[in-house]
Order: C-alpha cells, then sequence, then structure tokens
C-alpha cells in the first residue's frame, strides 16, 4: 500500500474527528472517504454474532434508508459483498443487468436519486467484518485512484471495527455516535418481538424490517414503538394496522 496514500488518508479521517472535536470513530471514516471519492453518502454494515447484518453508520438519511432496504428485501450490492466477501462495484443502477439482479433495491435506489454504488468488503483474510457502501448521484466507476483510497478507508474502517470490539477508545466513538444509539434501540426491541413470537432474535430482526419497509417507516420508527409498547406483534397474527400504531412512531 503506497504509503503517501495512506498517511494522507489517516489525516482526512483525523481532521474530519478534530473539526468535531470528538474522539475518532467509524462515522468519521465514512465522511472522509465519501468527500474523498466523491460520492453522495456513504454506509457501513457490520457482520453480527447473529449471522445477519446491521447498519453501523451512514452518512445521511438517504444512504440509511438504502442500507436498510437491503437488509429488509435482502438484496443488493452490499449484500452480495457481504456474502461473497468480493467488492460489488456498480457504474449504474438503472442498467438492465443491475434492475434484473436487484429489481426491487435498483428500482428503489434510482427513485432516490442514486445511480452509482460501490460496496467493498471489510476484512483481512479469513477474518470478514462487514462492508462499506458508497453511493454517488451520477453514472460512472471509480477512478483507479479513487479506489485506492476507498481501499485504504476500508482497511481504517477494519482497524476501528476490531478495536470496537476489544473496547478500545475507538469503540467510545462509535457509541458516541447518534445513529449507533438508535441501532441499540432497534436491537433491544428486536428482543422483545423475539419473545412476543416466540422466534429467533435474528428472525424478529427480518420482521421488523419487512414491517417497515411494507409501511414506507424506518426500521428506527417502527423500533421505537416496539420498545414504547405501543406496537405489539403476535404470534396468531398480523402486527397493529397502521391507524392503530402510528401514534408510537412519531
Amino acid at each position: 500500500m503506497d504509503g503517501d496514500r495512506t498517511t494522507q488518508v489517516w489525516a482526512s479521517i483525523v481532521d474530519c474527528a478534530a473539526r468535531e472535536a470528538v474522539p475518532l470513530s467509524i462515522r468519521h471514516v465514512c465522511l472522509a472517504c465519501a468527500k474523498a471519492i466523491s460520492a453522495s453518502g456513504a454506509g457501513v454494515v457490520l457482520l453480527s454474532s447473529l449471522d445477519t447484518h446491521e447498519p453501523v453508520h451512514a452518512t445521511d438519511v438517504r444512504s440509511e434508508e438504502l442500507e436498510d432496504l437491503q437488509a429488509a428485501v435482502g438484496e443488493g450490492p452490499g449484500v452480495d459483498t457481504l456474502s461473497a466477501g468480493a467488492p460489488t462495484l456498480v457504474d449504474d443502477l438503472a442498467s438492465r443487468d443491475s434492475r434484473s439482479r436487484w429489481p426491487v433495491f435498483a428500482a428503489e435506489a434510482c427513485r432516490l436519486g442514486v445511480r452509482g454504488m460501490f460496496s467493498l468488503p471489510v476484512g483481512a483474510g479469513a477474518i470478514q467484518v462487514g462492508v462499506l457502501d458508497l453511493y454517488r448521484d451520477g453514472v460512472g466507476g471509480l477512478t483507479a485512484g479513487e479506489l485506492a483510497d476507498a481501499l485504504v478507508y476500508v482497511d481504517a474502517l477494519l482497524l476501528l471495527a476490531l478495536n470496537g470490539q476489544a473496547g478500545t477508545e475507538a469503540a467510545e466513538g462509535i457509541l458516541a455516535d447518534e445513529s449507533m444509539l438508535r441501532r441499540a434501540e432497534v436491537h433491544q426491541a428486536a428482543g422483545m418481538v423475539s419473545v412476543q413470537l416466540g422466534v429467533p432474535v435474528a428472525d424478529a430482526l427480518v420482521r421488523l424490517r419487512a414491517y417497515a419497509y411494507a409501511r414506507d417507516l424506518r426500521v428506527a420508527e417502527v423500533a421505537r414503538a416496539v420498545v414504547r409498547r405501543t406496537l405489539r406483534f403476535s404470534p396468531d397474527g398480523d402486527p397493529p394496522a397502521p391507524e392503530q400504531d402510528q401514534g408510537g412512531m412519531s
């Protein structure tokens, strides 16, 4: 790996955290990487102990919606990258190949104004930690230099993710991230739904996401309603209709 490029990448991450006067975290890697390759947004998904995947950070609301969509429908470049452990670089999500490969995700991404998407595995050798998804509004691929930069940001993500698992200072930055706090609420809700339905937590998480997608809601909104006990999943039928539970989804 080019030493100068690595130094420049880490300098951009550190500078991003310094401007906010907060500990360096995964969030700053996403922000710095998106800026470096002229991406309109970025999202990080880490593999969990439940053999599923959970968005840990997105740079903007649209990117978070697309991460949640991939999880809900089980398709998309990020899903393929998590499964295969290899990059999935898409020049145009509106192409015939993209729409055939990811019919639901590609159509929704284009509706939201995203045309290019680049998913890179976060890992080293047999260690696979997750995926970095980069979004662009325009059509076109990454240049060789942009891809090289993105791979260094991936290395930074790997380091921070492993440090986070080890409970080091990097984890404090991740836990201080507002999006991570929302994810904690999602997993609390998944635990509650698991009890309500008598299913594994991983299956409960899928039910939460499917319910949110079917009603055009954010997963965090549905989770908040479950935690506040204004929405309950029943093993004998469907959850309450939207008009019955919207009060808990503000």
